[in-house]
């Protein structure tokens, strides 16, 4: 799918980052796509609070999703603007140091190599590493 080239909205992009659990999803995701599933199971949060928080990042224009049968999959997508997308990863490199970040990344790593432990995520997709380009460059 095509995205939609709109004018930046600085406001939102910060409001985006503004948020604890919006935080722990960038982190999760990393350089890699990640179905709803699992961060559900990580962060032990109800789907539709998650879905809520994901809509939340595709808005701000940081997150991408595409559906694969009931599946949908989250990733990464830095901003158009040149700012943006250096705070961004900027951000992403903080959270990496945080304890806590780094506990829900442990879980994510336990969940990808061991699904037995999730028994939700059995039939889920693994996550996969996406590159870090932007679409049209």
């Amino acid at each position: 799918m095509a995205r939609k080239l709109l004018s930046f909205n600085m406001e939102r992009f910060f409001q985006a980052l503004g948020d604890a659990t919006r935080l722990r999803l960038l982190n999760l995701m990393g350089d890699q796509e990640l179905c709803v599933c699992y961060f559900v199971e990580i962060l032990n949060q109800p789907q539709p609070k998650i879905s809520r928080h994901l809509a939340y990042l595709r808005r701000a224009g940081v997150v991408e999703a595409r559906r694969e049968g009931k599946w949908m999959h989250y990733r990464i997508m830095p901003p158009a603007d040149a700012s943006a997308a250096q705070l961004l990863r900027q951000t992403l490199a903080w959270l990496r140091q945080d304890r806590a970040m780094q506990a829900d990344r442990a879980r994510l790593g336990k969940a990808c190599c061991t699904p037995a432990k999730f028994v939700t995520l059995q039939s889920a997709p693994a996550p996969t590493t996406i590159a870090r380009t932007r679409k049209g460059q």
